[in-house]
């Protein structure tokens, strides 16, 4: 068998095998890793909601409470305001 020949089988063989490798790489992308990052996404997405919901009732809350009492929050805020004005000096 001629070197050239040989090379060309070699190289034949090695395409091969890359071509071989490439499709299992991808069959593993659509069995494994697509439905762990969308799974990931999803709860990231539950994650966020929530947290944004928690966030918003705590506003609301919080407004609630200076409706009910608005010389009490009069009072925390200029005391928060005072002591913030006084570390910052």
């Amino acid at each position: 068998m001629n070197p050239t020949d040989q090379t060309k089988s070699k190289l034949d063989d090695a395409t091969a095998q890359i071509a071989r490798l490439r499709e299992q790489v991808e069959a593993l992308m659509k069995e494994r890793v697509t439905p762990a990052v969308a799974d990931i996404a999803g709860r990231a997405e539950q994650a966020v909601y929530g947290a944004t919901s928690v966030a918003r009732d705590q506003a609301e809350a919080m407004s609630n409470r200076v409706r009910e009492q608005p010389l009490l929050a009069l009072v925390i805020a200029a005391a928060v305001g005072f002591v913030i004005g006084r570390a910052t000096r």
